[in-house]
């Protein structure tokens, strides 16, 4: 199967108290794919290709996150989550940032 890229959505999650990676990245999910309607995911079905959902998140600690909890906010698609070093932890308090980047691909089956 072939595949291309037909969607890029970012976002930005903060935990303000607690320092919870996972639901700092959750909630950067949640920010990236709110407001975007996908119709084109009919369209994949009917040719008889799939949608491919490509995730990487960035935190302080990428252990602390529990990837499969992110995997779950994503209903539709072949969901991979990764986590990378990035995001930003406050120096005062206990408030973290996650930032999610969200590629959509079609794979199509090779004609």
């Amino acid at each position: 199967m072939s595949s291309r890229a037909v969607v890029l959505e970012f976002g930005m999650g903060l935990d303000v108290h607690g320092n919870d990676a996972t639901k700092a990245a959750k909630r950067a999910v949640s920010d990236a794919i709110r407001h975007s309607s996908l119709p084109l995911l009919q369209e994949i079905r009917e040719r008889g290709g799939e949608m491919l959902v490509d995730v990487t998140i960035g935190v302080p600690d990428p252990s602390a996150v529990d990837l499969e909890a992110v995997k779950a906010e994503l209903p539709h698609g072949v969901v991979t989550v990764k986590a990378e070093a990035g995001g930003l932890k406050s120096p005062v308090g206990d408030s973290l940032i996650a930032c999610a980047i969200i590629v959509v691909s079609a794979s199509y089956p090779d004609a």
